[in-house]
């Protein structure tokens, strides 16, 4: 297989949101799959839009999710520099290039007159194009004029890996801006400069760069320059399935899925699988599975619907499965920060312990906090949650403080109080009384917990201990 040379190229305006992780996936998958290169390359020439710290938070996030890159930021390469804001004189040099050859020109038209142009075509209703405008002597460039493509009209015909064969013609070309009047590059130039020097084989980017791709072929031809597999990657959609994912929809930054507790397995897994699949029922893919099954031609050409409820159920699959694959203790390591406050104040064998009864409940890390805090500090007793329970509500309040006294009696006779033990002590319990499962354990664990749920009744009585757990009982017996 040919080596690909791919790259992903995000600007630093902000949050890294959903859809520019895939677009930086896809990437990815591609590069190391032939053993090639992905290239990080960082398009910040709209300075306008510019947000301090956005490349760091685009670095870290690729760092988490474990798409380490080739080139670029922070590893360096041979096509330093690999921020377009430090390429100017690059692209400079290539738009003379274009000049020399009668393929662009200078413009120092005022925005003005150009907006005069533009009220002209709506008033007869017929489509702005700036070539049928554009000066008849333009002349020599110096810093400051605008550098725009000379373009030829005509129809181009060319094959995207995931929309297929596509033609368009000559009324969609225009003599579009390759360098601003403050001198910095257009996106439509400059990433065709990049890719060319940088020897990219693979664009991938989304869909909505589809209808610029006329005006990209027109300046590969100028620039003699041989066209990459251009990907479009079709729109990750907002679970409506009626538009664009935007973060009024409920999506939130990939940043704060982390800070959720969303794992980066689970991260990768689900955005790889958004809009692709490999033609199986499989649905948990490690990296390397989805470096060794990932195909450009399974891409479907059609959006995906972002799905909250997938991508937390896959990392829920994910919690349980390092926790069944690497152990409690390659879990806990993953918890740090998502514990209650008061667990601080235990120790950490004694949260490992905690977390090997309650994993396979947890959906996110962050449930921590709302799932565990009755092994870190005294539940508030209520007994409206016993004489409430759909379980326990047909008995009086006499029979319930007397089957919970009866509880307590068993309880303390256990001499080793470990799981196994706790457990015959419990099985005992329910001949002794006569009460079914759901009517005993659910007094049991309510009185220990006072939790919506909580693990199986033995492991958390196991948890937390002979002393603290027949306190609370007692404590609950007291009250009712």
């Amino acid at each position: 297989m040919k080596k690909a040379i791919t790259r992903f190229a995000p600007s630093p305006t902000g949050y890294i949101h959903i859809g520019n992780v895939r677009s930086a996936i896809y990437p990815y998958l591609v590069a190391k799959q032939s053993n090639g290169k992905l290239i990080l390359r960082i398009e910040d020439t709209d300075r306008g839009r510019y947000v301090e710290g956005a490349t760091e938070l685009i670095e870290d996030t690729l760092k988490w999710l474990g798409l380490d890159w080739d080139e670029g930021p922070i590893v360096g390469g041979p096509n330093e520099p690999y921020f377009q804001s430090e390429r100017k004189d690059i692209y400079v040099k290539w738009a003379k290039k274009l000049i020399d050859a009668g393929r662009a020109y200078a413009d120092p038209t005022p925005e003005e007159k150009i907006d005069e142009y533009r009220r002209e075509c709506n008033e007869k209703k017929i489509p702005f194009l700036y070539r049928n405008f554009r000066p008849e002597n333009p002349p020599k460039w110096e810093p400051g004029m605008p550098i725009r493509l000379k373009t030829i009209p005509k129809s181009y015909d060319w094959h995207d890996e995931v929309m297929g064969d596509m033609h368009t013609g000559p009324e969609v070309l225009d003599d579009i801006i390759l360098i601003k009047k403050d001198g910095f590059p257009t996106y439509n130039f400059a990433h065709i400069v990049d890719d060319a020097e940088m020897d990219i084989t693979h664009v991938m980017r989304g869909v909505e760069y589809l209808s610029s791709t006329p005006n990209y072929l027109a300046l590969y031809e100028a620039l003699g320059l041989d066209r990459p597999l251009l990907v479009s990657l079709p729109h990750i959609l907002a679970p409506t399935g009626n538009k664009k994912l935007g973060k009024r929809d409920g999506a939130k930054s990939v940043t704060e899925y982390r800070d959720d507790g969303v794992l980066p397995e689970a991260m990768l897994n689900y955005l790889a699988c958004l809009g692709w699949n490999d033609g199986t029922e499989q649905e948990i893919y490690t990296k390397d599975e989805l470096i060794k099954c990932f195909s450009i031609d399974r891409i479907q050409n059609s959006g995906a619907r972002y799905d909250e409820t997938k991508l937390l159920w896959m990392n829920g699959q994910w919690i349980r499965r390092i926790f069944d694959e690497q152990g409690a203790r390659a879990l806990y390591d993953r918890t740090i920060g998502f514990w209650p406050e008061e667990a601080e104040n235990y120790s950490e064998d004694y949260r490992v312990k905690v977390l090997s009864i309650i994993y396979d409940r947890l959906k996110t890390l962050s449930d921590l906090k709302t799932m565990t805090n009755y092994f870190f500090t005294e539940p508030e007793i209520d007994i409206n949650a016993i004489v409430e329970n759909k379980f326990l509500k047909k008995m009086s309040e006499a029979e319930i403080e007397n089957l919970l006294k009866v509880a307590i009696k068993k309880l303390s006779s256990i001499k080793e109080w470990n799981e196994d033990e706790l457990q015959t002590a419990l099985n005992e319990l329910l001949t002794e009384t006569g009460k079914k499962p759901a009517e005993l354990f659910s007094l049991i664990r309510i009185s220990v917990s006072f939790a919506p749920f909580s693990p199986a009744l033995n492991l958390t009585l196991a948890v937390l201990g002979r002393e603290k757990s027949l306190a609370r009982l007692n404590a609950v017996a007291r009250s009712i």
